[in-house]
């Protein structure tokens, strides 16, 4: 049987005229509809080069949001999110029950007051599946990390064809976050000071109090920082289903990510929600969440009760 190749851009636009697909067709077909226009409003008394002097910034904005790219975006796309962000609150305040009206003796103007933040999580349920609402549910996984570095190149191949195994199965919404984080070495601290009281020889003993006196004086001299490699299933549809067909797709993902020596472990309800309140405080130490064991999972999304 003769191969048959597949192109990897099976999302690519389709291309209806010279190249260039229905968006690039309209962009352009309405700035020359619109140069069309002004030229036949004025050319009865501007000359054509005055006009064609004008109309250049027209035509050349035209091209560029049509033809123009960058990191992958279209000009146009591009142009939106600007326009977008330049007219979204520059500042967001956990209000559930919306912001309160400002006192009459404060005056702010209007792109500096606050707005509530809505956060796409509505809560989360005792096996850590996220309720995204009308946008289904989420499941995290925490994944462990190999080095390629240090394998030979048939290994490398082996571990690279695997992983392309992996992601040809998805067949669902799946997104590979890696994110460094400050990590908190006082447990680590307090585990060594505590167990080196009842090792069996003073030599031991002497040995764990001093790497954790060299732990807390790294802490104290740098940031110390905590790789995290994260694995999130969707679920789009609603339903009953929604929470059968995550952990299914999880036991698969693990399965086939096994054959590469990574260990899928999908996080509980504590975990979820310290890694959701790191992710809108960036500030926040990897192990201790100021808010969560206290306020709760709940608290740290602001959840909703699942109706």
């Amino acid at each position: 049987m003769r191969p048959v190749r597949i192109p990897a851009d099976v999302e690519r636009e389709d291309r209806l005229l010279a190249g260039l697909t229905a968006r690039q067709l309209a962009i352009l077909s309405v700035g020359a509809v619109a140069l069309w226009l002004a030229y036949s409003a004025t050319r009865a008394f501007l000359p054509l080069p005055a006009f064609a002097a004008l109309a250049f910034p027209i035509a050349a904005s035209a091209g560029v949001l049509a033809l123009g790219r960058r990191d992958g975006l279209s000009a146009d796309r591009l142009a939106l999110a600007t326009l977008r962000h330049a007219r979204s609150p520059r500042r967001m305040v956990p209000a559930p029950d919306g912001v309160p009206p400002l006192p009459p003796w404060l005056t702010l103007e209007a792109e500096k007051s606050p707005a509530p933040l809505e956060l796409p999580a509505r809560g989360i349920d005792p096996d850590g599946i996220v309720d995204l609402g009308p946008d289904g549910a989420a499941l995290v996984c925490e994944a462990s990390s190999i080095n390629l570095g240090l394998r030979t190149e048939a290994e490398q191949d082996a571990l690279v064809a695997a992983f392309g195994r992996f992601l040809n199965s998805v067949s669902a919404p799946l997104e590979i976050v890696i994110r460094a984080g400050r990590a908190d070495l006082r447990d680590a601290v307090e585990a060594l000071e505590e167990a080196a009281a009842g090792l069996p020889h003073p030599a031991l003993e002497s040995a764990a109090r001093e790497h954790a006196r060299f732990l807390a004086g790294l802490a104290a001299r740098r940031d110390v920082l905590r790789r995290q490699v994260l694995v999130v299933l969707r679920e789009q549809a609603a339903g009953g289903d929604v929470i059968d067909n995550l952990a299914r797709g999880a036991d698969l993902a693990a399965s086939a990510l096994a054959a590469t020596g990574i260990c899928l472990t999908p996080l509980g309800r504590e975990e979820v929600a310290a890694v959701l309140a790191r992710a809108v405080d960036h500030q926040a130490c990897s192990r201790r969440v100021p808010g969560v064991a206290a306020a709760g999972a709940d608290a740290a999304v602001r959840a909703r009760e699942r109706r």
